[in-house]
């Protein structure tokens, strides 16, 4: 169990300024985030699965979801949040998440009341009732499994998944606040797509709110500066890297066509030099938060 790495991450998310959570899809990314100095890093599911092949989110299998998890837990020193999707299955399945992501050495996951789909299509959200009885539980689950500080960020898909946006803002304000009410430290709210939807956030929800950015429907509505400067308690960044990679990688493979000359590409920035590729390699060794 890492309960000191929980308590970390909870300390953190009470206290300005904004925390911002690029999210890793595996190991090396993870310590190119923390080498850059941010303060905790949140694992994509999304990313994660578009690392491995896959073209949507679900057909990231539970298993592979926590084993990438444990190795990026293992390769940084800042603490990390899981993502735990909408539990993976029923109450016994999500109790089994909770305890696994504690013991792999995650400070955290988020937990959502969306029904897992394809990423880019709106999710059916399940009944309040039952999303405050999953956030009972896993906080029932951790405390047992010795973590009563594991950072269980309570996730809606309200706002995303609905037709009429101001009724679906509405009703991720009450989800939030029942999932605060019911045990969760921090309030996520996805499909956010202007400045005042975060700031009608901001001033309804009665506890920390967590918002992401650089998505299709709000990269160019706002910047991390925007959200910071409103007081969020925490921003990430799902496909952040992810992209940045994807463009990195199609940039490189295009400029090698002409003529092989990988000498020119690096001094013409496309490639990393070999001194800094393995200096963050390097980087974050030492991370023992699992058991």
């Amino acid at each position: 169990m890492n309960q000191s790495s929980s308590q970390c991450l909870r300390a953190r998310l009470c206290r300005a300024p904004t925390l911002v959570m690029p999210d890793a899809f595996d190991p090396f990314s993870a310590k190119l985030i923390q080498q850059a100095g941010f303060e905790a890093v949140q694992c994509s599911g999304k990313s994660m699965a578009a690392a491995m092949g896959y073209a949507d989110e679900n057909c990231l299998s539970y298993s592979e979801n926590l084993e990438l998890t444990r190795k990026i837990v293992n390769a940084i020193s800042v603490p990390v949040m899981a993502d735990g999707e909408d539990g993976f299955g029923n109450a016994a399945k999500l109790a089994q998440t909770v305890r696994e992501f504690i013991h792999v050495g995650a400070a955290g996951l988020n937990l959502e009341d969306g029904v897992l789909n394809a990423w880019d299509t709106p999710r059916a959200i399940i009944p309040v009732e039952r999303m405050v009885e999953k956030i009972r539980l896993a906080r029932k689950i951790a405390i047992a499994a010795g973590n009563s500080d594991f950072v269980i960020n309570a996730r809606t898909d309200a706002l995303a998944s609905a037709s009429d946006k101001e009724h679906g803002l509405f009703e991720a304000i009450e989800r939030s606040n029942c999932a605060l009410a019911a045990g969760a430290d921090l309030a996520f709210v996805t499909g956010v797509a202007s400045l005042d939807q975060a700031r009608q956030l901001r001033d309804n929800i009665k506890g920390p709110v967590s918002i992401a950015a650089g998505l299709p429907y709000n990269a160019q509505a706002f910047t991390v500066a925007d959200l910071s400067n409103l007081g969020l308690a925490r921003v990430s960044l799902p496909l952040l890297l992810i992209l940045g990679a994807t463009q990195g990688m199609m940039g490189a493979l295009d400029a090698l066509k002409p003529k092989g000359d990988m000498a020119a590409m690096q001094n013409a920035g496309l490639l990393a030099s070999f001194p800094d590729f393995a200096e963050a390699l390097r980087g974050g060794e030492g991370g023992s938060h699992a058991n």
